[in-house]
This record gives structure tokens, C-alpha cells and sequence, in this order.
């Protein structure tokens, strides 16, 4: 995939952007031409048969309306989305701390699982003036009459029916008293925590059609988020994806039928890389369980064992939404650095990214040497 991405580049910046058309074709002229692949344009309109002892489901956003069905009797309606909405998440660092606060709304559960950006009332007017006026994305011939889920409307949507809609939905700021003013703000805008190791924050019910440059722009208004860096923007399209934390084991496997084994796009990973990776992960997992081999599985500090970390252990079933490999992922490094002079420095920002990255550099050949020695024994054998 890597290869062929190299191959087909179109200029992005710094950023690998690919010639769509050419990239998907020298991809499948690859795999068609490949003396162990035998290709077979029969479409799988139900459950895989018994008979077939190891199968991959790798359907991607558009699972066919068969497969689905038979996905959807097997896991149930809540666990299978047609229609994702996507809110924004936040890297935690990049939050003013100094702004927000830490309340759970009626101090129901642990404080520490919301922060709230406070919001006077001419602030909560300029944000409703520039979400109405943002530059939005036009729905595709093909989603124009797909309805909107009550509860899930995307927020400009919200604020075209009234702009007090919002502050009485997911900006409503009962149940929160601002502990610097000991009353409640005009609006809230709350974060949750969207991973286990408190690294990420989504932005609650704040599903949009913003653009991507219009949205950054329009949410860095909100108090706390004036610097705030994304993980991932939001947005509203189509998908199919399973609730991975839930129906996956950490070997990628379908808990109730372990025989199968999801990948790619439809485990809930966003991006051609993320998709390969967990589709190399689920074929190098398979073929060491059919040479009763153990698996060999990536650790948490690289890339691959982050994402994988995050579909099967460390993602919120009940928030899950499908999300690039980012730094929010990995396990945190130390706080604090000792400096030459014998000082503690904090470690942040670009510095905090290096250190992630080189730890990843580090670790990510361990795993592939025990993966090609494993495989080296089974082989010998």
C-alpha cells in the first residue's frame, strides 16, 4: 500500500495524498496478478458458510445490504451504524486548563470524565453568528434524502432552527456551576474523555458539516479551545462499522464466532494506511493461528499496536467512532524531563511528539523480528 501510495503522489504539502484512480488500480492489478491470491468477484450477500473455518470481513464504509443484514442478526442494531455522526476530538494537552473545569453535569459520576468551556452570553452569540455563516459541505446526490437521526443532528443544523436550540441541547449549561464565578455560565460546551489513557477529548454532540478549515476556525472559538489541536474534525457521512471494543477480541477476532475476523474500514479505522495495517494484523494474526503458531502482536508504543490497543481495549464502546492513528493514542511519556542543570522540564508539544515517535522507532522492529522468527520456526518445522 505504501509502495503504491509512493508511486501514485499527488502534491499535498507534507501530507501523502494520492491519484485515487491510479493508486485503486495499481493496488488491485497487484493483488490479481499475485500467484497466492486467487480472486473472486462473488458477492458474500449473507454470513461466510460453515465450512469456511477462517474468513477476514474487510467490506469497508459500504458493507453490502446482505452482509449487513447477516452482521446486524449476529451483533444486534446498536452495534452496526449506517449512518455515523463524527464529533470533533481534541488532543487533552492542547486544552486551556486555566479556562475550562473539570464537573461531571450534577455532579453524577467522576468529575474528571467532562471538562467544560464556559461560555458568556455575547461569546455563545458570536459562536452562533460564525457557525451559520461557516462554509459547509453540500450533501452527495446519493445522501440527499437520507434523514438526519434526531439524535444526531449536526450542530448548524441545530442552531438554524432557532439560536437558543443549541444552548437547550448539548451546549445547555444546567447541572455545572463555573467554580470562579459559583453560578452557571450562559452555555457550556462539555469535553468527554475518549480513551483510556485520558490523552483525547471529544467535543460532546457537536456532529457537523462544517469544512475542515471553516470548522478548526469556528471551534477554536469556544473558551479553553483558542489553541486546540484535533485528532480529527468532525462530519456526517454514510459508514458501516462495527462496535469493535465490544465484538472484537485482541486478536481481531468476532467474539461470538471467533472464526472470523474483521479488518480494514469497517472495524471503525479511518485512512488507507490504518485500514492496511489492521488488515496486515488480521491476515498475519490468521495464518499464525492456522500454523498454531502464538500470535505475535505489536506493542502499544508503535503505530500499529496503538491502533489495534484502540479498536479492542482502550476505545469507549459507547462514544466509538471510527478515528486516524494519532499521537492521542499511544501511551503517555513521562511528564517531566530532568535537564542537564538537574531541573524538571515539562515535556510538551513537539517535544512530547518526538519522544512518542522514537519510542515507536524503537519498539516497532522488536515486534517484526518476533513475527519473522516465529514464522522462520513454523516454516522449519
Amino acid at each position: 500500500i505504501m509502495a503504491k501510495g509512493d508511486a501514485h503522489a499527488v502534491p499535498a504539502g507534507g501530507a501523502l495524498a494520492v491519484d485515487r484512480h491510479g493508486f485503486s488500480q495499481a493496488v488491485t492489478d497487484t493483488l490479481t496478478a499475485h500467484p497466492l491470491i486467487e480472486v473472486d468477484r462473488t458477492e458474500i450477500d449473507g454470513w461466510p458458510p460453515e465450512e469456511w473455518r477462517h474468513v477476514i470481513i474487510a467490506t469497508g464504509p459500504l458493507t453490502s445490504d446482505g452482509l449487513s443484514q447477516a452482521i446486524l442478526e449476529r451483533t444486534g442494531e446498536e452495534h452496526l451504524a449506517f449512518f455515523d455522526a463524527i464529533a470533533p476530538i481534541v488532543h487533552t494537552d492542547s486544552i486551556n486548563m486555566d479556562v475550562v473545569w473539570a464537573q461531571s453535569r450534577y455532579d453524577k459520576g467522576d468529575a474528571t470524565d467532562y471538562l467544560n468551556c464556559p461560555m458568556t452570553e455575547a461569546q455563545y452569540e458570536a459562536f452562533i453568528d460564525a457557525l451559520l455563516e461557516s462554509d459547509k459541505t453540500e450533501f452527495r446526490e446519493w445522501e440527499a434524502n437520507t434523514p438526519y437521526f434526531e439524535a444526531c443532528l449536526p450542530i448548524e443544523v441545530m442552531a438554524e432552527r432557532g439560536r437558543e436550540t443549541l444552548r437547550f441541547g448539548p451546549m445547555k449549561p444546567v447541572g455545572l456551576t463555573d467554580p470562579r464565578t459559583g453560578k452557571a455560565a450562559h452555555a457550556v460546551v462539555q469535553l468527554r474523555q475518549d480513551n483510556k489513557l485520558g490523552t483525547l477529548r471529544n467535543i460532546v454532540g457537536f456532529q457537523t458539516k462544517m469544512r475542515y478549515g471553516a470548522q478548526a476556525d469556528v471551534l477554536r472559538m469556544i473558551p479553553g479551545l483558542e489553541k486546540a489541536e484535533f485528532a480529527r474534525l468532525g462530519g456526517i457521512h454514510r459508514n458501516s462499522f462495527i462496535r469493535s471494543p465490544i465484538l472484537l477480541d485482541e486478536e481481531l477476532r468476532f467474539r461470538p464466532d471467533p472464526r472470523l475476523r474483521f479488518a480494514g474500514q469497517i472495524t471503525g479505522v479511518e485512512g488507507y494506511i490504518e485500514s492496511a495495517a489492521i488488515g496486515m494484523l488480521a491476515g498475519r494474526l490468521a495464518a499464525a493461528e492456522i500454523a498454531g503458531r502464538a500470535p505475535t502482536i505489536p506493542a502499544p508504543e508503535t503505530a500499529m499496536g496503538s491502533l489495534l490497543g484502540h479498536l479492542t481495549q482502550n476505545a469507549n464502546p459507547d462514544t466509538f467512532q471510527p478515528m486516524n492513528v494519532n499521537f492521542g493514542l499511544f501511551p503517555p511519556p513521562p511528564p517531566f524531563e530532568i535537564t542537564a542543570n538537574g531541573k524538571r522540564r515539562k515535556i510538551k508539544g513537539r517535544d512530547r511528539k518526538m519522544l512518542l515517535a522514537a519510542g515507536a522507532l524503537q519498539a516497532y522492529p522488536d515486534y517484526e523480528k518476533l513475527y519473522q522468527e516465529s514464522l522462520t520456526a513454523t516454516q522449519a518445522a
